[in-house]
């Protein structure tokens, strides 16, 4: 694989559930600050982009070294998808491909965003998502998804779910942008793969408990975020 890789951290200023949530601290620093520092330590991307409507974050990025792409308007509201911004930040800039990491799981290492990037290269897949490998029994609607009525299976012998957890999301710029053109869904064309990481690895921060709880594993931990 050869061309530009790039890390683009999407960080809207407006959220429901915890405000400013990409400004929130943990371990004194920003959410966003952490996502842009991970990015820099992986040594992986020949340029790191944060993607977002905000002047606050926008002093941020900078401060930290990375680029800063202003969303418009219309793309940073609650009714905006993903499809959308990633959408407009790949006709923006030339690349073979943007790894999309987010600053809400903070707990992700530096290492697994290099691991995630190898693979995606051996690999030669147009979108690489990040996952939890679940290995318990799962049900959907009262029904078995993973495991059977009809015996009692080990739980370590059954087969583990793929829980995705959207930490870091690779996509091919030309199949993208190509999907889109077709009024397809762009998330998920072309050749997909799966990287694992750890449970701790994938945990999201949506709400205060979540920013709680990631705090409480540093500080358990010591992991560096």
């Amino acid at each position: 694989m050869s061309g530009k890789l790039i890390a683009m951290i999407p960080a809207r200023l407006g959220s429901q559930r915890l405000k400013k949530k990409n400004l929130a601290l943990l371990n004194g620093d920003p959410l966003i600050a952490h996502a842009i520092r991970k990015c820099f330590a992986s040594n992986c991307f020949d340029e790191v982009w944060v993607n977002s409507e905000s002047e606050e974050i926008a002093e941020v990025a900078l401060a930290e070294g990375a680029n800063f792409h202003e969303r418009p308007a219309e793309l940073a509201n609650n009714v905006a998808t993903s499809e959308d911004f990633v959408g407009e930040f790949f006709r923006k800039h030339e690349c073979e491909a943007i790894f999309q990491v987010h600053s809400i799981a903070p707990l992700l290492m530096a290492g697994e965003i290099k691991g995630f990037v190898e693979t995606y290269k051996q690999g030669e897949y147009d979108v690489l998502l990040s996952c939890i490998l679940d290995q318990i029994e799962v049900a959907f609607e009262g029904k078995p998804v993973n495991f059977t009525f009809a015996e009692k299976t080990n739980s370590q012998d059954l087969k583990p779910l793929q829980r995705i957890t959207w930490s870091i999301t690779a996509w091919r710029r030309s199949v993208f942008l190509d999907a889109l053109s077709q009024r397809k869904t762009a998330t998920y064309h072309g050749r997909v793969g799966f990287y694992p990481v750890g449970p701790i690895s994938g945990h999201v921060i949506k709400t205060q408990t979540d920013l709680d709880i990631a705090a409480a594993l540093i500080g358990v931990i010591g992991r560096q975020a």
